[in-house]
């Protein structure tokens, strides 16, 4: 049977695929509970979720990125093993990630045969190729140079060619993981026009993503993930952009006690751009308090990491105002910050916050070790020097590793040995035992196991009882509703609402991280 004729049967048949009780766990967390999902030709299939819902796992236990714990997969009624993505291009399956899996020092032709036999082996038969990249390009909207550079082609025109290079492949089943979080507006309608073409022909086609918006203009069925299982599978044109929002996003947030202060952190009209040169956050206001936790929520990409940063030296900003305590601290340094009682949990624990090879103790006064009692100063005509008081070090280091409840054999012991909860707590306690009058905590509980998630909530709440100033980043939108005492959401870099979280509404909550609020 032709390629086509494959496409055709497949839209008028049962579903191409069927994912059974699939189950995937990682230390610490289930990703996917036991899920059911059917993948049906003809159709756009969207796949919705917070972040960490299990979406794009569940999409690489597809694609052979990961392999299943437990459950079935059925490609065209006949149950497979998927041990690979080599196994999953054989029967047709390709995904197109969020970083592109192209080599940028060649052309768009020899990317899209990477990996495939020539019909002029050993020599590459580009010329075949170019007119074949010429017609699926013409005949799907996907405008690209089969002899331009990788190098040279935009983030849209890198992703029009992932895409051809699936269907040069006859990919019957294609997943687009978040497709619209790296290109314009005008691109993104280009690319729903595109889907819509390859699913008319009978392709099966995955839309991973959080924008309700897209949602509804696209897919012709939606599974909504939470929690790494299915809440619900209908199809979009019986539901709406509230009862999605109300299916995705949970619900519940605690009281709080203490009271409010005055202004810890006053961000005025703040714009600062991203990596690529582009703005990511776009005037910015916000104030936090003395005793108040200010959560921001929204789905990731969308300024958290750049606003973390530029809060704590780490990144310029390019318009706008910081005030932390009333002292203008705009495009201070890191170091300024940290004088001015400013503390981060970053969110990269590893690169950014801690020293692996570094002890337990070095570990907890990396920011105050050259200030008593951790040191002893001596001034010298030229210099300002420094001794270290060990005695001090290792006392501070046992009260922490005691109070902090750190799993560790000695204060010795380099970062290094510890499991993922005991370094979180190993950075909570070197920021806290400064007593900063600001925190900004970025994903404090990611990827952390249950108890390790208690303790740092029960930590930062304590600590805002106490008068702390917390901004708290996170992914995890219970986590954000339980811990705040005011919710921000982020939005294509902009504050799109600030609602107090006793009584936040989770379904406008959604619409507004969604784009549609």
């Amino acid at each position: 049977m032709t390629t086509e004729s494959t496409l055709k049967a497949s839209k008028s048949s049962g579903p191409i695929v069927e994912m059974t009780g699939i189950i995937k766990r990682f230390p610490g967390v289930v990703a996917n509970d036991r899920i059911d999902l059917e993948l049906r030709g003809g159709e756009v299939h969207a796949l919705l979720g917070e972040n960490g819902a299990g979406k794009t796992t569940l999409m690489n236990v597809l694609y052979g990125l990961y392999r299943p714990d437990e459950g079935e997969i059925r490609v065209d009624g006949k149950s497979v093993t998927i041990r690979s993505p080599k196994d999953s291009i054989k029967l047709g399956i390709a995904m197109v990630h969020q970083h592109f899996a192209l080599v940028d020092t060649v052309t768009v032709g020899e990317n899209v045969v990477l990996g495939l036999r020539s019909t002029r082996e050993p020599l590459l038969d580009l010329e075949n190729v170019s007119k074949r990249i010429d017609e699926l390009s013409k005949r799907y909207g996907l405008e690209v140079d089969s002899h331009a550079k990788i190098e040279q082609l935009s983030v849209g025109e890198r992703q029009r060619v992932e895409i051809i290079k699936a269907l040069y492949r006859n990919a019957r089943i294609l997943i687009l993981d978040e497709p619209t979080s790296i290109i314009t507006p005008q691109e993104a309608e280009e690319l729903f026009v595109t889907l819509r073409s390859m699913a008319s022909e009978g392709r099966a086609v995955v839309f991973i993503t959080h924008k309700l918006p897209e949602v509804m203009a696209v897919s012709d069925r939606v599974t909504v993930l939470r929690h790494g299982k299915v809440v619900a599978n209908i199809e979009t044109k019986s539901t709406s952009l509230s009862e999605l929002a109300e299916k995705e996003l949970p619900t519940g947030s605690e009281e709080r006690e203490g009271t409010i202060g005055k202004a810890v952190l006053e961000i005025q009209n703040l714009w600062a751009q991203s990596d690529k040169g582009i703005p990511a956050l776009r005037d910015i206001t916000l104030t936090v308090h003395e005793g108040e936790i200010l959560g921001i929520a929204g789905v990731a990409g969308n300024g958290q990491r750049e606003l973390a940063e530029v809060l704590t030296g780490m990144r310029k900003a390019t318009q706008g105002k910081v005030s932390i305590l009333g002292i203008d601290m705009t495009n201070a340094s890191p170091g300024e910050f940290i004088e001015h009682r400013v503390g981060h949990i970053p969110e990269d624990r590893l690169g950014t916050a801690l020293i692996m090879d570094f002890s337990i103790s070095e570990n907890l006064i990396l920011e105050v070790r050259s200030k008593p009692p951790f040191s002893n100063k001596w001034f010298l005509p030229f210099n300002k020097r420094y001794f270290l008081n060990f005695k001090e070090i290792r006392q501070n280091a046992e009260r922490l590793v005691r109070e902090y409840d750190i799993s560790t054999p000695n204060v010795d012991a380099s970062a290094r040995t510890l499991s993922g909860g005991n370094l979180q707590k190993l950075i909570l306690a070197k920021i806290l035992s400064r007593n900063p009058k600001l925190l900004v905590a970025a994903q404090p509980t990611s990827g952390l196991d249950v108890g390790a998630k208690q303790f740092i909530s029960d930590k930062l709440r304590a600590q805002r009882n106490k008068g702390l100033g917390i901004l708290l980043i996170s992914g995890d939108l219970n986590e954000v509703m339980s811990l705040s005492d005011q919710i921000a959401v982020i939005y294509n870099g902009k504050i799109a609402g600030i609602l107090p979280a006793s009584t936040a509404d989770v379904m406008k909550i959604g619409l507004m991280m969604g784009g549609a609020g």
